[in-house]
């Protein structure tokens, strides 16, 4: 059997988030963001004062990388780090100011992007695409119907 990479879920997926990273960076880039911190300021603008692990479980991503991403945030003047009031060994994540004024242009810089990349499916096709990705994404499990 031969390999055709045009026919490969994972080689096309890897493919087209590489695309939508490059252009993401593209537009976020002038807000001094990266792709790198986008998903955990995405993460933490829905819950700020998360911890390095509940960032990791979210993100899937590994602890070291977390870790890095994070004193990168800090330098950057996007997130302080506090220790826990109840339990001084975790360290939680606290937006600073300037990653709460950067919230609306980035994520009108992501929903631009989404819409510009998606721009030759039609409305349903998008919807479709979307639910499928979630499908994927959850290990290809049919989402709970109520009846």
């Amino acid at each position: 059997m031969d390999f055709g990479k045009q026919h490969s879920a994972g080689y096309l997926a890897n493919h087209m988030a590489r695309l939508f990273a490059r252009r993401l960076t593209a537009r976020i880039k002038p807000l001094g963001l990266t792709t790198g911190t986008f998903p955990a300021l995405l993460e933490l603008w829905d819950s700020d004062g998360l911890t390095q692990r509940e960032l990791v479980e979210r993100l899937d991503i590994e602890q070291a990388t977390m870790a890095n991403t994070l004193a990168r945030m800090e330098r950057d003047g996007l997130i302080r780090r506090e220790r826990d009031a109840k339990d001084g060994r975790i360290q939680r994540a606290w937006l600073t100011d300037r990653a709460r004024a950067l919230r609306d242009p980035a994520i009108a810089a992501a929903m631009a992007e989404n819409a510009a990349a998606l721009a030759p499916l039609s409305r349903d096709e998008q919807r479709q695409f979307l639910d499928l990705m979630r499908r994927v994404i959850a290990g290809g499990k049919p989402p709970n119907k109520a009846p």
